[in-house]
């Protein structure tokens, strides 16, 4: 059975009305990972995945770059609890 980790993170710069959360739904689909996205009333945008340790991180690496318009400023990551969820989505 393969290892199931969860993260959360918060993102802060200029990552609202840029397309943030939908190039992370992309990543992380592509990742094979679930959990979901969701902007934040003060501007940073929220991220929570889980699946295989390795892939997390490489979704790490996308959150500290962006799509093309983003600023990222910085990623406050912390290690979460699993919960189940099917897809990835954006709330």
């Amino acid at each position: 059975m393969e290892t199931r980790a969860a993260k959360r993170w918060f993102v802060s710069g200029t990552v609202q009305g840029v397309g943030f959360r939908f190039f992370v739904q992309h990543k992380a689909t592509s990742l094979g990972l679930t959990g979901w996205t969701r902007n934040l009333g003060d501007g940073r945008v929220e991220v929570y995945a889980t699946g295989a340790p390795d892939r997390l991180q490489d979704l790490a690496g996308a959150l500290h770059i962006g799509p093309r318009g983003a600023l990222v400023r910085s990623v406050d990551e912390m290690t979460a609890t699993v919960e189940r969820a099917s897809g990835f989505s954006i709330r």
